[in-house]
């Protein structure tokens, strides 16, 4: 399995994702993942625009999934980013 801890960057089938599942979950065949797109519609606080490898991305907040382990390869980290993405998620989920 592939070693990758919140806010890893990896790439699946050819489109970028920020990993968002805690390091405190035991190891699964899965993970929590959210697409970073060119191009997305974005809602204020819910989809931040990200830097990754000299690019802006934007954070698909709404197309959270888990993705196989397998599947992606890792390819850098936004833990600098960390506290945009975290707002991100909680607006999803909350509202605020």
């Amino acid at each position: 399995m592939e070693t990758l801890t919140r806010f890893d960057v990896a790439e699946y089938n050819g489109v970028f994702m920020v990993v968002v599942e805690s390091d405190l979950l035991p190891p699964d065949a899965s993970i929590v993942v959210i697409p970073l797109l060119a191009h997305y519609p974005a809602v204020q606080h819910l989809n931040p625009e990200l830097q990754h490898n000299g690019k802006r991305l934007i954070l698909a907040t709404r197309l959270i999934a888990s993705v196989r382990r397998s599947s992606l390869t890792r390819s850098g980290s936004m833990g600098d980013q960390g506290d945009l993405i975290t707002r991100a998620v909680d607006v999803l989920m909350a509202g605020i």
